[in-house]
């Protein structure tokens, strides 16, 4: 297939086009190499994918209307994963989330509309369903409380799918991603932090008091996920993409210490504003319909990530 991804030089856009090329279809990947974190990490990525002969990087935004249109144009699908991610940057920058997330979101939906795009995968988040008590979150829980500013995007463009479906019947596939992590991660995730801070000799933020658990979920499972929906082109569904099990966050940094071969010093901290206390997916929905398997469980990935690091920055 021919498929526009959004966000091809971010975390999950590189890995998807990556994967889609190497199975043998063409990708146009669209970015706009946002600073909001270091944009050499991103080019990085967009080098590493402009040596396959099927991609194509465009650099443009997904808020320029006529950008949108003009790589949209003859495409089968859109996988669109480019979004202001991180919880904590939107408290400070709310406009920019609005902009992006939404308005941008919105350029994809309508212009796959006006060009009868036979079908649109999208990311959401874990986050539109806020501090869940109810757990593990399932696609049937409420997701109307979230707790900041990035979920509430989310959990937009979860309703602009829904009414574009409803409305223009255009096929649209949500996917509900949980902590994600892997090589060529985002800095601004626990991970890179931790490694960053343990592998430089600095003490670990650890926040939450370490009283935190998460369903941390490998890069590679996620993009299993993305794919088969994107395979399977169900006419409007949303599906949690983890792996399924909850960890402790502890436990997820006695790992970055085997993995980096030391241990570490730690700062305990307050939870941040729009943190959750807990997440974890029930992942039977994906499970039975676009036959989602995670595979790589944090005593696999971890290990993977600190070899990544290591090399990457010549540790």
């Amino acid at each position: 297939m021919k498929i526009l991804l959004t966000g091809a030089a971010g975390f999950i856009g590189f890995h998807t086009a990556k994967t889609l090329c190497e199975r043998g279809d063409e990708v146009i990947g669209l970015d706009n190499f946002s600073p909001y974190y270091d944009p050499a990490l991103k080019e990085a990525r967009a080098a590493e994918l402009e040596h396959l002969p099927n991609f194509t990087m465009v650099r443009g935004d997904i808020l320029d209307r006529s950008t949108v249109q003009k790589h949209m144009a003859g495409v089968d699908r859109v996988c669109h994963l480019a979004a202001l991610a991180g919880v904590r940057y939107g408290f400070e920058h709310p406009q920019e989330y609005v902009d992006t997330n939404i308005k941008g979101t919105f350029h994809i939906f309508d212009e796959a509309r006006l060009q009868g795009i036979p079908g649109v995968v999208y990311a959401s988040s874990s986050s539109v369903y806020g501090n869940n008590k109810e757990l593990p979150s399932s696609e049937e829980h409420r997701t109307d409380r979230q707790e900041s500013i990035y979920g509430m995007t989310k959990k937009d463009n979860e309703l602009m799918a829904y009414t574009y479906h409803s409305t223009y019947g255009l096929h649209l596939t949500g996917l509900r991603f949980f902590t994600v992590y892997g090589p060529w991660g985002r800095p601004d995730m626990a991970l890179f932090i931790f490694a960053d801070a343990l592998l430089h000799g600095k003490s670990l933020p650890i926040f939450g008091h370490g009283k935190m658990q998460r369903d941390f979920t490998y890069v590679d499972d996620i993009v299993a996920g993305i794919i088969a929906s994107i395979d399977k082109n169900y006419p409007y569904e949303l599906f949690n993409l983890g792996c399924g099990r909850q960890e402790e966050l502890m436990e997820y940094v006695r790992m970055v210490e085997v993995a980096c071969g030391k241990e570490a010093e730690k700062e305990f901290l307050p939870m941040q504003p729009g943190d959750v206390v807990a997440t974890s997916a029930d992942i039977s929905k994906a499970q039975n319909m676009l036959g989602f398997q995670p595979k790589t469980m944090i005593q696999e990935g971890v290990p993977r990530f600190v070899e990544w690091y290591r090399g990457y920055y010549e540790i």
